[in-house]
C-alpha cells in the first residue's frame, strides 16, 4: 500500500508559523489579564484611575511649587506667588530643612547628636548576626550602607579628627569579621543593649555594666541548679538577677565609681523627642516583647490550671485596655506603688506598658501558630524522648513561629506607629509632640500639611524595612516547598 495520499484534505506540507494576535503579547496582553480581565475590574480600573486623576490634578501643583530654602512660612508664600503668580499654593518644605535636628532628635543637646547617630548605626551591625546570618551578600550591602552613613554623618555632627578616624577604623575591623564569620558580631549583640543605653543617657559607665551582668548572674544560677529540674532552674535564673538589681546594684555602684570613674554627660528623659524617642521606645518593645509574648503562648496552652489561668488572666485584660490607658497608668499611678522617693524613668515606664501590651498579641498570634501544628509534631517529640522544654526549642516553636511570622510582624508594626501615643504622658513623639512644637515658633506657625507628611513617610520607610524583612525571612524559611 502507498504511503502517499492523493486526497485534497491531507495536506502535504506544514504552514509557515505566524506572529500571535496582539491581544495576546505584550502590553496589551498584560492590561486585559490584569486591569480589564471582566466587567467589575474594567469599572474598578476606571474608577481607580478617576481617582488617582483628581488626586494628581488637585495636590500635583501643590507639589511642583515647593520650596525649599526659607526662613519662614510667609517667605516661603512671598517665593510661591512671585515666581508662580497670585493665587498660587505650594509646599513649604523649608520647615523641615530648617527644624530637622528637631525632628530627628527632639531637644536632645546639640554637641551630643553624635550618642544617638552612633547608638542607631551600632542597632544594625548588632542585628546584622541575627537578621542576615544566611546571606552574606544582603548582610554586607546593608552593613556597607550603615558604615557609609556614620562616616559622611559623623564630620557634621562636631565630632574631632581623631574620633573620625577611630570610628573608620572600629567600622572596617567589624565589616572584616562580618565577611569572613556570619556569628563573628554576636558579641557586639550581647553587649549592645548596656551600651545603648549608656551611650543615649550617659553618666557613669558601670551602672549599664553592672546591670548587664545580671544576666550572667543568672545563666551561672541557671547553670548551676539544672540538675536539680526545670522548674528549680528556671526561678534561680529569674530571681538572682532581680535580686542583684534591686539590692545588689545599688550597693557596688558607688565602690565602681570610686575607684574606677568613668562617665559622660548624662541627658535626662525629657531632652528626648523626634525619632530618637520613637526608636528607642519601638526597639525596646520589639526585642522584649517577642520572648514575653512566646512564654505567655506557651503558658496559655499549659496544662496547669493556675499558670493558664494567670496567662487567660493577663493577656485578656491587655487586650481589652485601650494603650493610651496603659500609659496613663505608666505615666500617673505607677509611682504609687513604688517606695517613697523613688525615682523611676517615665521613658522605662512607657517601654514596660509598651511591651507588656504587644506581648498580649504576640501571644495570641504564637498560640494561632502553635494551634495550627499538626498534632503529629507533639507525638513526634514525645517519641523520641524529649522533655518538654527541648521539644519546644528544637520541634515545636521554629515551626510555630514560622506559621507566625506574618502575625508578628504586624503586631511590631503595630506597635512601632503606636509609640506617637506617647504624646499623651508629655513626651514629644514626632508625629504631635515635635509638630506642635515646631508650629509654635512665629516663623512657622502657617505650615500644617508638610509635618505631618514628612512624619509619615519617615514611619512608612521604617514600617516598610520591617514588611519585606518579613517576606524575606518567609522565603528563607520556606524548606517544605523547595
Amino acid at each position: 500500500m502507498s504511503e502517499h495520499h492523493s486526497a485534497a484534505y491531507v495536506r502535504s506540507a506544514m504552514l509557515p508559523e505566524q506572529a500571535p494576535p496582539v491581544s495576546e503579547i505584550g502590553v496589551i496582553r498584560w492590561l486585559r489579564e490584569n486591569l480589564f480581565s471582566g466587567p467589575l475590574n474594567t469599572f474598578l480600573t476606571l474608577a481607580g484611575s478617576f481617582i488617582l486623576y483628581f488626586l494628581v490634578k488637585e495636590y500635583y501643583p501643590w507639589l511642583r511649587h515647593s520650596v525649599w530654602q526659607a526662613g519662614s512660612v510667609g517667605e516661603c508664600r512671598d517665593i510661591v506667588t512671585a515666581t508662580w503668580g497670585e493665587g498660587a499654593t505650594g509646599a513649604c518644605w523649608a520647615i523641615i530643612r530648617d527644624r530637622w535636628n528637631m525632628f530627628m532628635f527632639g531637644f536632645y543637646p546639640r554637641e551630643h547628636y553624635w550618642r544617638p547617630t552612633l547608638a542607631l548605626g551600632l542597632l544594625i551591625f548588632a542585628a546584622a548576626p541575627v537578621l542576615f546570618a544566611e546571606s552574606r551578600s544582603i548582610r554586607m550591602v546593608v552593613l556597607g550602607i550603615v558604615a557609609a552613613f556614620l562616616l559622611v554623618a559623623f564630620p557634621g555632627l562636631g565630632v574631632g579628627a581623631l574620633a573620625n578616624l577611630m570610628l573608620a577604623a572600629a567600622l572596617a575591623a567589624m565589616l572584616v569579621v562580618a565577611w569572613s564569620r556570619p556569628w563573628g558580631l554576636l558579641w557586639l549583640t550581647g553587649i549592645y543593649p548596656g551600651l545603648a543605653v549608656w551611650m543615649l543617657w550617659g553618666g557613669s559607665v558601670w551602672g549599664p555594666v553592672l546591670a548587664m551582668s545580671g544576666f550572667v548572674l543568672g545563666w551561672a544560677a541557671w547553670l548551676a541548679t539544672r540538675r536539680f529540674g526545670t522548674i528549680l532552674s528556671v526561678g534561680a535564673a529569674v530571681l538572682v538577677p532581680v535580686a542583684w538589681w534591686l539590692f545588689g546594684v545599688e550597693q557596688v555602684l558607688p565602690l565602681f565609681d570610686a575607684v574606677l570613674p568613668y562617665s559622660i554627660d548624662a541627658v535626662r528623659s525629657e531632652k528626648f523627642g523626634g525619632f530618637v524617642l520613637a526608636l528607642t521606645i519601638g526597639v525596646a518593645g520589639i526585642v522584649l516583647s517577642l520572648p514575653i509574648g512566646v512564654v505567655l503562648a506557651l503558658a496559655r496552652r499549659s496544662d496547669m490550671l493556675l499558670v493558664k489561668a494567670l496567662a487567660v488572666g493577663f493577656i485578656e485584660f491587655i487586650r481589652g485596655v485601650p494603650l493610651i490607658s496603659l500609659l496613663f497608668v505608666a505615666s500617673l499611678l505607677l509611682n504609687y506603688f513604688l517606695p517613697p522617693g523613688t525615682n523611676f524613668d517615665i521613658i522605662l515606664r512607657v517601654i514596660i506598658m509598651v511591651t507588656l501590651f504587644a506581648a498580649a498579641y504576640i501571644a495570641e498570634v504564637v498560640r494561632g501558630g502553635l494551634a495550627a501544628l499538626p498534632r503529629g509534631q507533639f507525638e513526634a517529640a514525645d517519641s523520641l524522648g524529649l522533655d518538654y522544654w527541648k521539644a519546644q526549642r528544637l520541634i515545636v516553636l521554629p515551626q510555630a513561629l514560622k506559621i507566625s511570622i506574618p502575625g508578628i510582624v504586624s503586631t511590631f508594626i503595630g506597635m512601632f506607629k503606636d509609640t506617637t501615643l506617647v504624646v499623651f504622658v508629655g513626651l514629644l513623639d514626632p508625629l504631635k509632640g515635635i509638630t506642635d512644637s515646631v508650629r509654635a515658633s512665629f516663623e512657622w506657625k502657617g505650615a500644617y500639611w508638610e509635618p505631618y507628611i514628612f512624619v509619615g513617610c519617615i514611619f512608612f520607610i521604617f514600617n516598610f524595612s520591617m514588611s519585606r524583612y518579613s517576606m524575606y525571612l518567609e522565603r528563607r524559611l520556606k524548606r517544605d516547598h523547595r
